[in-house]
């Protein structure tokens, strides 16, 4: 009889060593899937994060004939002032090798490439370089645009 009880206390302890180690490793495994999700998380955020940064990036969209530079956009068609200083875009006059026509008008310059020269309320601000440049442009007599 003693031996019986014995067993009955033995199978007790031992089924509630069990329960704890089954117990245990439930909560390791929650706490590992918690990991998971939130470096699956962390994961998604940062490539969220650098195509948002990719979207502003200095360079000519062709599709809408704009240019970007430090987060703003400008459009390269419309009224123009050139400046000396704290230009929008800095631009190289060139014969060859272009990034944009371009065809000064006096009147709409509602397409891409036609400028109409102004002294004040520009859409754009350009300076006039001979090196480092934002943008190269050629002066045309017709056909204005992107290459």
């Amino acid at each position: 009889m003693l031996s019986d009880s014995i067993r009955c206390i033995i199978f007790l302890v031992v089924n509630e060593e069990d329960d704890s180690q089954e117990s245990a490793n439930r909560l390791n495994t929650m706490n590992m899937k918690k990991h998971i999700l939130l470096l699956l998380f962390l994961i998604l955020g940062i490539g969220a994060f650098a195509q948002n940064n990719n979207e502003k990036k200095q360079g000519i969209n062709k599709n809408e004939c704009t240019f970007t530079k430090d987060g703003k956009t400008f459009p390269l068609y419309g009224k123009v002032q050139i400046v000396n200083s704290f230009p929008d875009i800095k631009v190289q006059i060139v014969d060859s090798f272009e990034d944009l026509d371009v065809k000064i008008v006096e009147s709409f310059p509602d397409n891409c490439g036609k400028v109409k020269l102004v002294e004040s309320f520009p859409d754009v601000k350009v300076q006039i370089m001979e090196s480092f440049p934002d943008l190269k442009v050629k002066i045309v007599e017709s056909f204005p645009g992107l290459k």
